[in-house]
């Protein structure tokens, strides 16, 4: 197994003494309300009133500027002094921030992670068990019958919404900038086939990095609607073009490309989809390309993370996948995709690692 230094660090050998070992035991016994009362607290705004402090708040001071009641200010203080977030004097009875406070107010992540799981995911883990057992997002139910969470994106409650593409974005925003440099500048593309585009924002951010590249997003029918939508109006939008496709489909084909295709870009796709899908998906891409033609897939694999709390977020999102979004699928390791890729007869021809938050761009080319 490839770990980073970091993840090779934690991940094999034991760091913690056994009373904080017990604790953090206690602490996953508790880790529904541990996530709620972090939640509630940061979005009364007591935890910006405690930050905002010289010498930090009394309980009776945080309920006079929230109007909260006393007994629910105390519930949330005294939760949060043993969860790590807030400090107390005992002489003067301020709360103040801890590190950890601090982080869960400024860490963007952080907080978008917050959102993701209480409005997407929260209610749907009670069906974790379940949705392991027989490979469905059970969990899903809660919001309608789809098989899979991206037929039922466009008829999600718009905080759902919100909060999900809040989360997608996010994490692929930040690598953006250095891909559009390793696609552009340096492998040149003029045509870019974009798979499961989605609403349109990587092949937005395309054109106006390069004013010659034509992009072709492959997704859902209704997806490509909503991407339509979404371009309408803005410079360049006629170079964006939609084809829709159900990629789960087996018998469905890439589009050929007239003049021979130079790139096909997979961003945070192929983790939405088994391992045998996997392969299916890019063994249909392989018939699209010619010896010219790269595939950039990137993802963010979790054991190639520089910084382990990385890989902590990435492998619990791959239990998003599996009670929410389609039963099979994860954040996969670097093995694992190498593996999927040389069976669908295609090779790796360089990776790129550490972009953004921690995305690698894996580029594939025909094998030999």
């Amino acid at each position: 197994m490839f770990l980073s230094q970091s993840l090779e660090d934690n991940y094999t050998k034991e760091s913690l003494s056994a009373r904080d070992a017990q604790r953090l035991a206690e602490f996953i016994a508790w880790g529904p309300v541990v996530f709620q009362v972090s939640r509630i607290i940061l979005k009364w705004g007591i935890l910006d009133l405690i930050r905002d402090s010289k010498e930090g708040l009394t309980r009776q001071e945080i309920c006079e500027r929230t109007g909260r009641s006393d007994y629910a200010v105390k519930c949330l203080l005294e939760a949060s002094l043993c969860i790590g977030t807030l400090l107390v004097n005992p002489q003067t009875e301020r709360y103040t921030l801890s590190k950890t406070g601090w982080f869960l107010i400024n860490d963007p992540a952080t907080r978008v992670n917050i959102d993701f799981n209480h409005d997407v995911n929260y209610v749907g883990w009670f069906n974790l068990e379940e949705s392991l057992a027989i490979g469905k997002p059970e969990g899903l139910k809660h919001f309608g019958n789809w098989p899979t969470i991206y037929e039922g994106l466009s008829q999600l409650p718009k905080q759902v919404q919100k909060s999900w593409f809040g989360f997608d974005h996010f994490y692929s925003d930040s690598s953006f900038p250095e891909a559009l440099k390793i696609i552009f500048d340096e492998y040149h593309v003029k045509s870019l086939y974009d798979v499961g585009g989605n609403t349109g924002k990587w092949a937005l951010q395309c054109i106006a990095y390069n004013k010659d590249v034509e992009v072709t997003i492959l997704d859902l029918p209704q997806q490509i609607s909503m991407m339509q939508d979404n371009i309408k109006g803005k410079e360049g939008a006629e170079r964006i073009h939609g084809y829709g496709i159900n990629l789960l489909d087996s018998n469905s084909v890439f589009p050929q490309y007239d003049g021979g295709l130079d790139a096909i870009w997979m961003s945070q796709f192929l983790d939405c989809f088994s391992m045998d899908e996997i392969v299916s998906i890019l063994n249909r891409a392989k018939h699209a390309m010619t010896s010219q033609t790269r595939i950039y897939i990137m993802e963010t694999l979790w054991d190639r993370q520089k910084y382990e709390p990385a890989a902590f977020c990435l492998t619990m999102t791959s239990l998003y996948f599996t009670a929410m979004a389609n039963g099979n699928s994860k954040m996969y390791n670097t093995e694992d995709m190498q593996a999927c890729i040389e069976k669908a007869g295609l090779e790796i021809e360089q990776i790129h690692d550490h972009l953004g938050m921690g995305h690698s761009i894996i580029v594939c080319k025909q094998k030999s």
